[in-house]
């Protein structure tokens, strides 16, 4: 079973236009307790997203003063530092995911491209959503013995005729340890690789063992 994304997005999004005062970003940033929004337009399609850093610039910049190591620090900055809308200040194109897409999709999204939250788009690039790092590790909460139960119900079937006496599987705190003797090092592999896309798999412990002529690698 892999979770998607629509399955642990949050749905209430506070979003802004493109005209959205600094001043009125700020104060929502403050009461709503978030720490970015995306950006809309009339049509509610996300076009770019604003962060607290994003705001921040302004006063980094102040603070820095006028010396020449500040200007050469913030020559790129220059143009959100004098911003006073979310389309002055937003970063776009927005890094943006589907509703459909895997949780592990949405994770390597947010590691690639160094953000801590996507808007969820649908086919038509409207806002249905938003998924943050905290809700790509709640499937990590999956309970170990459903963990199990989808290895031996699910994925040891669709790998092996049958299942070899004295093989076992144990999970704890999502490691997956597998022991056992199989029939060549080629089943071993496969369903090592199938058991790290469980949902929920912390880790996989490799005890196999095979025929003296073969070896797991």
């Amino acid at each position: 079973m892999s979770s998607r994304v629509r399955d642990v997005m949050t749905t209430r999004v506070v979003a802004v236009r493109k005209d959205a005062s600094f001043k009125d970003m700020a104060a929502m940033l403050r009461s709503s307790r978030i720490s970015a929004f995306p950006v809309v337009d009339d049509a509610g399609r996300v076009i770019g997203v604003v962060s607290e850093a994003d705001l921040l610039v302004k006063e980094a910049v102040k603070a820095d003063g006028t010396s020449l190591l500040a200007a050469l620090r913030h020559l790129r900055e220059e143009d959100k530092a004098a911003g006073i809308t979310a389309g002055d200040l937003m970063t776009e194109p927005a890094v943006t995911i589907g509703p459909d897409a895997a949780v592990e999709d949405a994770a390597r999204r947010m590691y690639d491209r160094r953000v801590k939250r996507l808007p969820v788009v649908n086919a038509a690039g409207h806002l249905v959503g938003i998924v943050s790092r905290v809700d790509v590790l709640s499937v990590f909460d999956r309970p170990d013995e459903q963990i199990r139960r989808e290895v031996v119900q699910q994925v040891l079937p669709d790998i092996l005729l049958t299942v070899p006496h004295g093989f076992d599987v144990t999970v704890r705190d999502g490691i997956v340890t597998m022991t056992g003797r199989l029939g060549s090092d080629h089943e071993g592999r496969a369903i090592l690789e199938a058991v790290r896309h469980v949902q929920g798999v912390v880790a996989v412990r490799d005890r196999l063992s095979y025929p003296a002529d073969g070896a797991a690698t």
